[in-house]
């Protein structure tokens, strides 16, 4: 039994593991989409590599979100936008994923702007990664929105705030890392309960927890 849909933040290159990549496209109808994080951000040059890799994903109808850093409502508008353009002419990124978002009422009008920005820009999609349950004005915003990201432990003490259920499920998605694999269905199963629609668990930990495959995806492709 499956549970939620996939959001998978696969930040390691496509020469270093690129059975990872090629895994993803064989499983479109379990995946929310793919963040494409070429650099933190785009890159300074398109990258052949990831071109391909973000090619065959699209090819595979499935969507892809281009990294960009908000540096918490500090990056000014213009150089996220800027990026955003890179993304979409060098990847052809359908969507974008807008890390260290804010979280607090006053950043709204920061974000709000940005968004609307972002969709005049072509992005279909536009997730937000405050990493935390912001203020509820976050949730009419975006797409999707991420109000969780962390490791397992600290997932297990949190807890959903009673805002979330006048959104869907499918508004939310929990980003859960340092958790054993035999663990990973009951981490779905919990973003279920506290009304996440999209999540992804990984066993990774340290600095970059998302540089392979949730074990979701590998058992459903060996």
């Amino acid at each position: 039994m499956t549970h939620g849909r996939l959001l998978v933040p696969l930040y390691v290159h496509p020469a270093v593991d690129p059975a990872a990549w090629q895994a993803l496209t064989r499983v479109p109808s379990r995946l929310y989409g793919v963040v494409l994080n070429v650099a933190d951000g785009p890159g300074a040059t398109r990258d052949p590599a990831f071109a391909a890799a973000a090619g065959a994903l699209r090819a595979a109808g499935i969507r892809v979100l281009g990294y960009l850093d908000t540096a918490y409502g500090t990056r000014p508008h213009h150089t996220v936008l800027h990026e955003l353009r890179h993304h979409i002419s060098w990847y052809g990124t359908d969507g974008v994923f807008l890390d260290q978002a804010g979280a607090e009422a006053g950043l709204l009008p920061y974000y709000r702007a940005l968004v609307s920005a972002a969709r005049d820009h072509g992005a279909d999609t536009v997730t937000l990664n405050p990493g935390v349950h912001p203020d509820p004005g976050y949730a009419s915003i975006a797409d999707l929105l991420v109000t969780f990201e962390g490791d397992w432990q600290t997932y297990l003490a949190s807890a959903a705030p009673s805002w979330t259920a006048a959104y869907p499920p499918a508004r939310f998605c929990h980003l859960i890392h340092g958790i054993p694999d035999s663990l990973c269905d009951l981490a779905a199963r919990t973003a279920q309960i506290r009304r996440a629609g999209v999540h992804c668990a990984v066993p990774g930990d340290g600095a970059n927890p998302w540089a392979a495959l949730p074990p979701a995806v590998r058992k459903e492709t060996t």
